[in-house]
């Protein structure tokens, strides 16, 4: 099975939708950091660790749905980049499985490839104060 690298951050989310269907689960949770965080929903507290984007994309790949990601914004500075995207998932037969608009953190790695180190698919949580 090929393995999967982003060379850009805005090509993080586009390696994973190929990641999805080829059912390559252990390449979709490479493009993880392990320190990573996770607001899904943002109502709930934030969740992370790789139990749960095997959660998360579990159903996706069970069914070889594609991720369609558009970057609205872009920020790199170094090692980090700050990403805003609108994204949605469609199953074979092109029905909506989810969409929304993301909020995401990216680091990069020592062999240049980026990785998600903090991922707010639907925007950031909400606030405590």
């Amino acid at each position: 099975m090929i393995t999967r690298k982003a060379m850009r951050p805005r090509d993080v989310a586009n390696q994973i939708s190929e990641c999805i269907t080829e059912g390559n689960m252990e390449n979709v949770l490479d493009f993880f950091h392990p320190d990573y965080l996770m607001s899904f929903p943002p109502s709930e507290p934030v969740k992370s660790g790789l139990d749960t984007i095997r959660a998360s994309f579990q159903p996706f790949i069970d069914v070889k749905a594609k991720l369609i990601s558009t970057v609205t914004g872009e920020l790199i500075n170094g090692d980090i980049a700050v990403l805003q995207a609108n994204w949605s998932i469609v199953d074979t037969n092109g029905n909506l499985m989810g969409e929304g608009s993301s909020t995401e953190v990216l680091k990069q790695r020592t062999d240049g490839s980026w990785q998600y180190f903090i991922d707010c698919p639907l925007g950031l949580p909400f606030s405590q104060g």
